[in-house]
């Protein structure tokens, strides 16, 4: 019985090729018909005898020609489903040149060299007539099927914002695109010449300030923002205007680069989420020379199986790393991201995973020993600055300690290039996160500028992470899931937020420009207000904000900002060939021997809070040991 439905199942899952002998079984079946009827109805239903021997000759004729032309004209290609006129004229265009042939064949070959074979002329008109009327309406056929089977719900009335050459088809597989089907009842565009036409049936109404009256007007449930070029801003404005008139379905077309007539477009429909408002312009890099130092390199990675660690693979990979090491001390998230992994990786490629913790100079020589890693990147770090501040001997020995062993390592096994993923938090820390991060950029400098010129070691400083292990979007998230007030330590606080694939690949890009010593600056762009963050969360959760979901102050913690900063006024910038990024001018005069003086002192003080903290104020004089909501005023 199991192996019955398993044979029904498998010859009812439709493929190309049985499309293609679906299609050719029933066009041939058609055209026999067709030219058998064609002598009924031109004799008066009845078939002359005089006919039957050339019958089965024109028959072979006729269908050699007809499905050769139907071929010609690709109507064996086509998605059943997504039948449109474009097809639909194909086949009149080829109907009508093949009937030409045959009839001026017939007239002036046939029937002067082969007398007594030739065929009168209505039998070709009418054939020509009934098999390319009924190969149209088998075209046709699903479609007008499946629209039968909605029962007359065409689905929600939706609203497309923006044009562009898919618009039509993208209307059509909306309205078959399963439980979720959409009805296309308007469409706005800026484009003066466009409004006032139909695209696919479905009218192009006014410009973008017409949008409160049109979505009124038309009744709309659903809007789907059909603008894959567009900027962040201006799906941010458009969602603005859209979210108070009740719009709760908003969703996104993105980018297709590469249209394939075979994707269907309505399946890359997604929800419009945060990263469509939130992120900044698509940020633009040189692949090839972030390559020209990857490839066919072996490629460290601390902190593999975090969030920045983890996209830095992905992107190894992407780049022709020839072997990539994840080192990382969390073994459930490794044995996570290797099965992941283990699926993208090229063939030539070969991923390690290690479970290791910085701390461990030992085990650090000794993958080093065995592995000898050309390229670094050092993305371990106690991060989270409310539990760092409670446990400030852990930053010190992960941070510092850590960074210093990875440090000496490198340049004991003479590396090519060590990069460090710093923070804004760096800046004028408060926090013992923040400062424990600066002093491991002045451990980079410091080792940089000694004798040993290898490896080139940089930092890279950024913000705020998109969807981060930890950021504010997955913890507003889960609270709204839960049915839970937002928490928001202050109703002022910003923060800068930045994509993860866009930081790392921007990460990337900073190394490949890297010669040693710097500390890069990433352009954040505009820092965002936490308060708005989550009362866009909210709507696009479908709820509506101090109402559904409310959202609550509970005061700065220990080591917190009410904004981060990217660059100290001490420091300054320099700019560099990318536009996006930036170097801070080294503010740090500590060579190495002194370094190892204070990471000493540290060590030492481990498990004296206030003393870490005095001896950090010694090499960062801007840093500033507050707490609660002392630095509400900053």
């Amino acid at each position: 019985m199991e192996a019955y439905k398993s044979l029904v199942k498998n010859l009812l899952t439709p493929t190309k090729s049985k499309r293609f002998f679906f299609f050719l079984f029933f066009d041939m079946f058609i055209i026999a018909i067709s030219f058998y009827s064609a002598f009924f109805l031109r004799f008066g239903f009845t078939f002359p005898s005089r006919y039957f021997s050339q019958f089965r000759y024109w028959l072979a004729a006729l269908l050699i020609l007809k499905i050769f032309s139907l071929y010609l004209a690709g109507l064996y290609k086509i998605n059943w489903r997504f039948v449109s006129l474009t097809e639909l004229l194909n086949l009149i265009l080829m109907g009508t040149v093949i009937t030409t042939v045959i009839f001026i064949t017939n007239l002036l070959i046939i029937r002067r060299y082969l007398p007594g074979f030739d065929l009168p002329r209505g039998i070709i008109i009418i054939e020509a007539f009934l098999s390319f009327f009924l190969i149209g309406i088998l075209r046709i056929a699903k479609r007008v099927y499946i629209q039968l089977a909605n029962g007359g719900r065409m689905g929600k009335r939706t609203l497309i914002i923006g044009t562009d050459y898919t618009s039509e088809r993208l209307i059509k597989e909306l309205l078959s695109s399963g439980k979720e089907r959409s009805h296309a009842v308007a469409i706005v565009d800026e484009d003066p010449m466009k409004i006032g036409t139909r695209i696919g049936g479905v009218p192009v109404l006014g410009g973008y300030k017409k949008l409160p009256k049109i979505i009124l007007e038309k009744r709309i449930e659903s809007v789907l923002i059909n603008l894959p070029r567009a900027s962040h801003k201006q799906v941010a404005v458009l969602f603005d205007i859209i979210s108070p008139l009740g719009i709760r379905d908003i969703k996104v077309v993105p980018r297709i680069d590469d249209y394939d007539t075979n994707i269907f477009k309505s399946k890359s429909i997604r929800q419009l989420d945060i990263e469509d408002l939130l992120s900044r312009e698509p940020v633009k890099i040189n692949p090839e020379k972030i390559e020209s130092y990857i490839k066919d390199k072996v490629v460290l990675v601390t902190g593999a199986a975090g969030s920045i660690g983890s996209e830095i693979l992905r992107q190894l990979i992407s780049f022709s790393a020839i072997r990539i090491i994840g080192y990382e001390i969390d073994e459930t998230e490794i044995f996570n991201l290797e099965r992941e992994l283990k699926v993208l990786k090229r063939k030539n490629q070969e991923l390690v995973f290690i479970l290791g913790d910085v701390r461990d100079r030992e085990k650090l020589d000794m993958v080093f020993e065995r592995h000898r890693p050309q390229v670094v990147f050092h993305a371990a770090a106690c991060k989270h600055v409310p539990v760092v501040e409670k446990f400030p001997e852990e930053a010190i020995k992960t941070n510092v300690v850590g960074t210093l062993n990875l440090v000496e390592t490198t340049v004991k096994y003479h590396c090519e290039k060590l990069i460090n993923i710093s923070t804004d938090k760096a800046v004028n820390p408060v926090s013992v996160m923040g400062a424990s991060k600066r002093m491991a950029e002045m451990i980079c400098t410091s080792y940089n500028d000694s004798k040993s010129r290898k490896p080139h070691i940089t930092s890279v400083r950024f913000g705020n992470v998109l969807g981060s292990r930890g950021s504010v979007v997955p913890i507003f998230l889960d609270q709204i899931k839960k049915g839970r007030a937002i928490e928001i330590t202050h109703k002022d606080m910003t923060r800068y937020f930045m994509s993860l694939p866009e930081a790392v690949v921007l990460v990337l890009q900073a190394a490949s420009m890297g010669k040693g010593g710097e500390v890069f600056v990433l352009d954040m762009g505009d820092p965002v207000r936490i308060v708005h963050l989550a009362e866009t969360l909210i709507l696009l959760n479908n709820l509506i904000p101090y109402k559904d979901i409310d959202i609550v102050f509970t005061g700065l913690r220990p080591g917190e900002k009410l904004f981060e900063e990217i660059l100290t006024a001490e420091e300054g910038t320099i700019v560099t060939a990318h536009d996006k990024i930036f170097t801070a001018r080294n503010d740090s005069n500590l060579n190495v021997k002194q370094i190892n003086r204070v990471v000493k002192k540290l060590e030492k003080a481990l498990y004296s809070p206030e003393k870490l903290k005095e001896i950090l104020k010694e090499c960062i004089p801007s840093y500033k040991n507050q707490h609660g909501n002392k630095n509400e005023t900053k």
